[in-house]
This record gives structure tokens, sequence and C-alpha cells, in this order.
């Protein structure tokens, strides 16, 4: 039997008689929403009378709107007045004051009482306060020629403070949010660690503001924890943490026996758990925007629920699927089961705002799995985000919660248009749905990553694609590993080693991908880069619907893509002119720091130093086509010149590392030893007068002198310098030699020929020996130095120098990455992406 036109035309199996089929988006609820979440955006960061003040003129407003459509409800009423905009206009404004209200009586909490004023005066309190979040490890970052120590910091609010000793000391109980900063490591830093949230504290410290710009808007203070202190428990954490705690450590420790990268990311991928995730994998993450795996999102409630009840819009049909129909549960007590899940979720991933974020999506996703009409998730979605912007208006500040509205209402509008574009293209229908999801959400929440973060990743989209498939499973048999370790650890060891294969793709797919040479690009961030990235992004799905489908177009621009991605070094040489052929030694761009390359070979250099930043290092190598590494040479062990490490190692055959004989400072050069050790490579000390070849190049090592330097306790001073030959080009190396060591080295060498390329010593600082300088007499003096670095480098006496003496100077800081090519009359010195000069 023929169906009817109308029914073919609904596009669903049922026709148009379908109950179930999706009607118009229900956009009611979103202008409140934004209204409200714009206000308290705008009032968390306003003084409290802005606030109030706002909140009248809102309510006044709507008052008024809502009389003037009173009283005209006759027969004279205009179109406007009789109609539902003036009721969608006051009801934005009453949600607008009540974001500003809301937003205002939070910020409140951060200028009442007396704990403010004494962190200005950086005085000495004893507090009583109670742990509000689980510890937290900061990241490594590197500052000038040290790395910051690493730290934990913990949120905590401050109930009562005391000020002064002895019996006129006075006592004020207050309820004030505040920042707990614990440095160093060892079982000091272990013990705070292992606090759980509701716990008890009693602690004497020092207050200070938060720092601007620091992720201070939801504090007051900073409390920073003497060396060595150990937590003070005055006050044991409640039943419902202890448990949420027990089952978090039984997964860590059914995870033991994992492989490092499933260790790492299988608790990460649960339960937000990230505290045993390195900082390389964390940037792998970054580099593939994979990095919303390792929070907790609504997703991971998702897959739990979709298990339970089945695929969206089955749960009402006597066909729906998931485990409940087939363990008989009907479906009244489905719903209820999958309330308690929820509510379970959140009690393991900690009742702080992201896990409440988390929920409030996975409740949405509940909904979509109980009626399967689209048209009611809008709304839902837009309710979530009115109440959890009203309970805690800080999230209206909060990247994170903009980034996974931004992602849920993407999927729920653009994704299925897209989808259903593709299909009519052809592209099979499952296909066709997770393409139009992982496209939709990179579409809108790739301009709030450039923004924040000032890149844009080419490679999310198939790296999302490529993950998708090992989420589901990894976090099935994570939670079955989480319920199971309190009850039989040898039955969740087995589950997280099963998840562990899941799990281990997923991480082999993030350190590829940002292993790729092009995985991202630099760009503008701030404002400015978001809203260019968004334009570029609207104007590009334009342009890609007007095109008519032309299999071979498509085919191009993939083509175009993976060059993008791959950067193949003949292609990239090509386009760019760096490197040029025949590249002898190349001086990376890696900001404040060194880091230089001596060619050895096709694919093949010697790694003079490694510069402050993994990534950068990385990308420089993989730019001038480095595959094998024979020897990584380090000068000496300040951070800007070994902590990216790592970046050399990565993807590499690395033969060995040398190093100064000065083992100072030793925190950097135990990081050396640790991942010399991590990677298999051997490390050793670099002999005084040392003499090497490997293939083309030969050197030799003219300091550190087998006695020892003028200030042996200066790392400086016991920079490896090395005086290097590479066919005819001659370079001297000299590491961050200050002037007693170069003149040291001038008496300790006094035949010391002169060379035709000179790395300055100490980025080019004022602090030069101008009798070496002379002797050196280079051609080409080139300067490695971070763009708008806070140490005045170079020293324009330093310059005026070098080109007094002859030479001809570049930097990287306005240069770029430079690759010096020929010898003799052909020398010459090729900035990345510049003439040559």
């Amino acid at each position: 039997m023929t169906r009817p036109a109308v029914h073919v035309a609904s596009g669903n199996r049922l026709g148009a008689s379908d109950p179930w089929q999706e009607g118009p988006a229900d956009l009611r609820l979103v202008p409140p929403a934004l209204a409200a979440w714009a206000a308290a955006a705008l009032a968390v960061g306003a003084t409290g009378r802005w606030a109030a003040g706002f909140a009248v003129v809102c309510v006044g407003m709507a008052a008024g709107l809502l009389a003037m459509r009173a009283s005209r409800r006759g027969g004279r009423a205009t179109a406007a007045a009789r109609g539902p905009g003036v009721t969608a206009v006051a009801a934005g404004l009453l949600c607008a004051a009540a974001g500003a209200t809301s937003a205002g009586l939070h910020a409140a909490d951060l200028h009442r009482g007396p704990v403010p004023g004494l962190a200005h005066e950086y005085a000495h309190v004893t507090t009583e306060l109670t742990v509000t979040s689980d510890a937290r490890a900061t990241r490594p970052r590197v500052r000038g020629d040290h790395t910051l120590p690493r730290s934990l910091v913990l949120n905590a609010e401050i109930t009562r403070v005391t000020r002064g000793a002895g019996p006129g000391r006075a006592s004020t109980d207050v309820r004030t949010p505040v920042l707990v900063v614990v440095r160093g490591r060892g079982p000091a830093a272990g013990a705070w660690q292992r606090l759980l949230p509701s716990t008890g504290l009693r602690l004497a410290a020092p207050l200070a503001p938060p720092m601007e710009g620091g992720g201070g808007d939801r504090i007051a203070a900073v409390l920073r924890v003497p060396d060595g202190e150990r937590p003070e428990v005055v006050r044991p954490p409640t039943a419902v943490q202890r448990t949420a705690g027990e089952l978090r450590a039984g997964l860590r420790e059914a995870t033991d026996g994992l492989a490092p990268d499933a260790r790492a990311l299988l608790p990460g991928l649960v339960v937000g758990d990230t505290s045993r995730v390195p900082p390389e994998l964390q940037e792998a993450f970054e580099a593939t925007d994979l990095t919303h795996l390792l929070a907790v999102s609504g997703s991971n409630l998702t897959i739990i629920l979709v298990l339970l009840i089945g695929p969206p819009g089955t749960a009402l049909r006597a066909e729906r699927g998931g485990l409940a129909p087939r363990l008989g549960i009907p479906l009244r007590a489905t719903a209820l089961l999958g309330g308690v899940l929820t509510l379970a979720f959140v009690v393991v991933c900690r009742p702080e705002p992201s896990v409440l974020r988390a929920a409030a999506c996975g409740l949405i996703t509940l909904l979509a799995i109980g009626t399967g009409r689209r048209r009611q998730l809008i709304p839902a979605l837009a309710a979530a985000v009115l109440l959890l912007v009203l309970y805690d208006p800080w999230l209206a500040r909060s990247y994170g919660f903009v980034l996974s509205v931004l992602a849920t209402g993407a999927l729920l509008t653009i994704g299925p248009r897209w989808s259903a574009a593709l299909r009519r293209r052809g592209v099979p229908p499952r296909l066709a749905e997770v393409l139009a999801a992982a496209a939709a959400a990179q579409a809108v929440c790739a301009p709030v990553v450039a923004m924040m973060a000032a890149r844009v990743s080419l490679v999310a989209i198939p790296c999302n694609l490529l993950a998708e498939f090992a989420v589901a499973p990894a976090t099935v048999l994570g939670f079955a590993a989480l319920a199971a370790a309190p009850m039989a650890m040898p039955i969740a060891e087995l589950l997280a080693r099963c998840a562990g294969w899941p799990v281990g793709w997923i991480a082999s797919i993030a350190r590829s991908g940002a292993a790729l040479p092009g995985a991202e690009i630099d760009w503008p961030g701030g404002w400015r880069g978001g809203l260019l990235l968004a334009a570029l992004t609207v104007v590009a799905v334009a342009v890609a619907r007007r095109i008519p489908h032309r299999p071979w177009l498509s085919a191009a621009c993939a083509l175009l893509l993976v060059l993008a991605v791959l950067r193949p070094a003949p292609l990239t040489r090509i386009v760019t002119g760096w490197p040029p052929p025949g590249w002898r030694f190349a001086m990376c761009d890696i900001g404040q720091g060194d880091a230089a390359v001596l060619a050895a070979g096709e694919g093949t250099g010697v790694v003079v130093d490694a510069g402050p930043d993994p990534r950068r290092v990385d990308r420089c190598l993989r730019a001038l086509g480095v595959t094998r590494v024979p020897l990584v040479l380090l000068t000496h062990f300040h951070a800007d010149h070994v902590a990216g490490l790592p970046g050399v190692l990565r993807g590499r055959s690395v033969g060995e590392i040398r190093t100064t004989t000065l083992q100072v400072p030793a925190e950097q050069s135990a990081f050396v030893r640790r991942t010399a050790a991590t990677a298999g490579v051997p490390l050793l000390e670099t002999a005084p007068g040392e003499r090497r070849r490997i293939g083309p190049l030969s050197w030799r090592a003219l300091w550190p002198p087998p006695f020892p330097a003028p200030d042996p306790e200066e790392p400086n001073d016991a920079s490896v310098t090395l005086l290097v030959r590479s066919g005819a080009l001659s370079l001297l190396l000299l590491g961050d030699l200050e002037p007693p060591a170069q003149q040291a080295l001038l008496r300790a060498h006094p035949i010391l020929p002169s060379v035709d390329v000179l790395k300055v010593a100490h980025h080019g600082s004022a602090y030069q020996d101008p009798a070496l300088l002379a002797r050196a007499r280079p051609r080409l003096a080139l300067v490695s130095c971070g763009r708008d670095n806070p140490y005045g480098h170079p020293s324009p006496r330093t310059l005026t120098a070098l080109r007094t003496g002859g030479a001809t100077v570049l930097r990287t800081d306005t240069d770029g990455a430079i690759a010096v090519t020929g010898a003799g009359p052909g020398l010459r010195a090729v900035p990345a992406g510049r003439d040559a000069l």
C-alpha cells in the first residue's frame, strides 16, 4: 500500500501520526536564562550597591510592563500589549533581577567580616575552617631560570578567625571563602592531599590577598601553610564524604597495577580525579581538545542511564531497550532508579558546582531517554542554566560552564540539522550522527577555547571521533570497578584491567594527535580572538551550505587539512621557505630560554638545551624534520634550558643525554634524572676537554674545566661551552657563561680562534666580556630570548658591541626561529618565514 505524501514528508517511519516525533523547539525559557546568566556575570564583579540597584530597576521595569499589559486588556490594546512579548520581556527582567541579587549576596561573602582587611595587612591569624574541595596540584611553571615550586591548593571556608595571642585576643565568627596553599612535597603535603571535603581544621598561618587574574574571584584571601606543617583536624568529614572518599580511594587502588597512562586516566574519566595525570599527558589532551574526558561531565552519567533505560525515544514503548526491561523493572521504578543513580553520581564525584552542572546535563539526557522529544530538551537545558546560575552565580564567569552549556546546546540544535544534511549527501546515518555531533560541539566551543588559551586545535574532531568509541566501555567498566572495590578488590582490579584497554586507546589518541606537527595553531587570545574565530566559523558554515556537493571538492578540502596537520618537511619548506635546504645550525624560538639544533645528517640532529616548554621545542624539532637525536647536551640545569626535555624525547630516538658537572639547582638536576630514567635514555656528564664526532659534526668541550669554576655555586658559570665545526662552518656555543667564567675561558684557551657563528651568552644580557667578543669576532651573532621578557634581554649595549665588531645580529624574539646555512662567502641566516638576511 502506498503511503500518503504527508506521511512520507514527515521523515518518520510511523508517519505524521507518530505521537513521539519532533515538534518545533520551545524557546520561551531561553531569554530568561540568558538574562539571569548575563546579570550574574556582571554582578559578581560589581559592588553590592550596583547589584541591588540593578535588581531594583529590573523589578520596577517588569512591574511597569505587567501593569501596562493589565491596564490595556480592553479593545484598544495594541497587539504588542496583548501578545506574549510583554510577558516574555517581564520574565527576562525578573530573572535578571534574581541573577543580580544572588550574585550580590554571594559576592558579599568576599567583603563581609574582618578576613579581607586582615589579608591586606598580611596578618598572621589562627583560623577554624571547613574544607570545601579536594586538594589539587598546581602545574609546574617556569619563571626565568627556575621552576615555581609545586603546590597543593584547596578551597575552604573560614568559620572563625582569631588575631593575636594571650587573653586579649579576639575571635570572630565568619563565613568567608579562602584558598589554602601548601608548598612542597613529602609526608606533610601527602596528609593535606588526603583531606576530604567537609573536614574541619584549625590552622595558624599568614593571610594574603588573592592575586589579580589568579582565579581569585571566588575567594577573599589566601592562607599559606608553613612548610612542613600537617593539618590539625578538629572535625572529621561527614559520612557522605567519607563514603565518597572510600569509593574514590578504592578506584585508585584498583588501578594501581595498570599501565601509567591508564592508571592516571581511568579515575579522571570516571570520577574526575586527575591527581595522577602527568603534565605532558594533560598537555596532549589540551592540544587535541579532549580535556572534557578528564573532567566530570554529563556524558558519564548519560552512558550509565542509557545502559539502564536504553536509547532516547524508547522508554515509553513496548520495545524499549536497556537493562531495566530485561531485569523486569517497571517504568516508574526505572525512572526512580535513574534518579538514585544521579544522586549517587553527585555523592561520589563531590557536590561541587562542576559536578552539579554535570548532573543537570545528565538529567536533561534522562528526560530525552524518557520522552524522545527533542523539543523538550532546550527548555530543560535553559531551566538547568537558570537554576544553576541562581544557585552558584560564579558559574556565570566559568569557562567550563560556558563550554558545557554550548556543547549541550549544539548537540540539541545544530547537531540534528547537520546530521540530516550529511544523510542527504549519502553519509550512513550512524556515521552522520557522530560526525555532526563532534563538528557541532567543536564549532561552538572552539571560539571559547581560543579566547582563553590562544590556540586552535586542527585535530580535535578526528581525535574526538576516534576516542568516542572507547569512552562508553571505559566508563561502564570504570564505574563497575568503583562499585566493586569496597566489596571485592580482586574483581575491581579485573574490571579496571579491562577498562585499561579502552582508556589506553584514548591516551594513545591524545598523544598521537598532539604529536602531529600541525595539531594546533596559535591564535589571538581574548575577546578579539574568540569573536574572530566565531565569525570565520559562521562564514565557513555558510559557504559550505551554498557550495554544491562535489566529491572532488570535499576530497580536496580534506587533503588540504591533512597536509596542514602533517606538515611534511618538504612541503613546509616550499610554502614557508623554512627551514632552508642544507641548514647546519638552528636556534629554536622557544620563548625566554635556549634550545638549538646542530644538523648531523638526514633527519638527525644534536640538540643543545631544551628550553622551558616541551611543546615548543617539540614543535621546532618537527619543523626541522628531526626524528633521531644521537645526543642531547644540557649546558646547565636552569629551568629555561632543561624544562622542555620531555618535548625533545617525545616520539624520537634519543641516544644519550649529557650534562654539566655542577648538579645545581638540585631540583632541576633531579628532574632531568627522572625524565631520562623514565625514557630509558643514558644520562652522563660531559668530561672536561671532551672531543666528539657525529656525522659531519665535530666539537670540543672548552668549559667547564677540570678545576672548579670561579663561582662553583653559580650554575651559569658551569655552562658547557662548545667549539663546533660542521664542515667549513665554525660555531661557539657559550651557554649562559657570566663575565668571570668568560675571562677564565680566555685564559684557559689563549689561542681561541674566531668563529662564523656565536651563540651569545645568557640571552644577550649586559654581562659580557668584551675581550671574548673581540676574540671570537663572529660573522653571525644569534640571541635566544623571549618576547617582552622582564629582564631586558638582549641588552642594547651587547647588541651594539656585537655590531661594532662586524657581526650580523639576529634574535628569536623579533626574528623567530633562525637557521644557518652555508659557510665562507655563502654563510647566511634565515629567520623562520622571512627573507634571508
